[in-house]
């Protein structure tokens, strides 16, 4: 039963879960965990298509826990939505067993596309604080997206994901040849064009002064 995975997925990717009062802990206390047990009884209602109840039980669940998830999403066994809040799972979202997702992550889509417009994610994938993952992409297995990256593009099996928008720093388990881990070097692409512009003006400018002198001061 995804419930009962669900729960386990607290204790075993949460070390603030343990013990036997970590048991009510978690029953009571974890706004991650209600969300997915109001989730599944409103993914439930839907399949039966019975309307506004799903949508209802979803809004209560968002008033609870600072976690907005579509009634229709699917999602898989063993997630864990760790503190949560700003959570936002759109209705076409497709999710794998064993997904961990931090505070802030949004799985959306782009515009008022229709049909699939929501992320598909593998199995065993981690999502950093404040991730964006938008619109009708794949995120493979074994994925890590680093805080706040953008991923607007698909993401194949065993990668790591960081920036703005997201690229693939590692995969397989390798460095990806010219790119970073450390969040605090990550170039600045406005500023990085903005360089880049300076320096064609620049080149433009010597090459009138030695075409024109005196054109240009």
């Amino acid at each position: 039963m995804k419930l009962v995975e669900d729960f386990r997925a607290v204790f075993d990717r949460d070390p603030a879960a343990r013990g036997f009062w970590g048991v009510f802990n978690v029953l009571l206390t974890y706004p991650g965990f209600h969300a997915i047990v109001l989730h599944r009884l409103a993914h439930l209602i839907h399949r039966l298509h019975i309307p506004v109840i799903p949508h209802l039980i979803m809004w209560i669940g968002r008033i609870l826990t600072a976690i907005e998830i579509h009634p229709a999403a699917k999602i898989g066994g063993g997630i864990f939505i760790d503190h949560g809040f700003g959570v936002v799972i759109g209705e076409t979202t497709e999710i794998g067993k064993n997904v961990t997702l931090f505070q802030g992550v949004t799985l959306g889509g782009t515009g008022k596309e229709t049909g699939k417009r929501h992320p598909t994610v593998g199995d065993n994938v981690v999502f950093g604080a404040g991730a964006k993952v938008l619109g009708s992409i794949t995120i493979g297995n074994n994925v890590y997206v680093g805080a706040n990256a953008v991923v607007l593009q698909p993401v194949p099996d065993d990668c790591t994901v960081v920036g703005v928008p997201g690229r693939c720093v590692k995969m397989d388990g390798k460095r990806v040849p010219g790119a970073t881990l450390r969040h605090d070097l990550l170039p600045d692409p406005i500023l990085t064009r903005l360089e880049e512009l300076q320096a064609e003006i620049e080149k433009a400018e010597a090459e009138i002064r030695h075409q024109h002198p005196g054109t240009i001061q």
